[in-house]
């Protein structure tokens, strides 16, 4: 599978996900990455077939944590809505 996205919309994805919905990532990664010792999270890269987080956890160097999309992304506004799929499937789970 060839990725379709430039280095130009990559960078557009990471830095709108990271400087506008830290807390929604966080959310994310804790509860779909099972990650819930994860005090903070910041987008690393995005491809068609995931999101990669790298997650700051207590006593312990930072981990890579990848989670697969609904579908495989092949247009730019799908991020929006898998971001978004991601974000209320991880708010529907039951605290930790």
């Amino acid at each position: 599978m060839t990725d379709p996205f430039t280095p130009d919309i990559v960078a557009a994805v990471l830095r709108h996900m990271n400087e506008d919905h830290a807390e929604h990532s966080l959310e994310i990664v804790r509860v779909l990455g099972a990650r819930p010792d994860a005090t903070s999270v910041r987008l690393t890269t995005v491809t068609p077939t995931g999101a990669t987080f790298e997650a700051t956890v207590p006593d312990a160097d930072p981990v890579e944590v990848v989670i697969p999309w609904s579908t495989e992304i092949t247009e730019r506004p799908q991020f929006r809505t898998e971001f978004a799929h991601m974000y209320q499937r991880a708010s529907a789970q039951p605290p930790h």
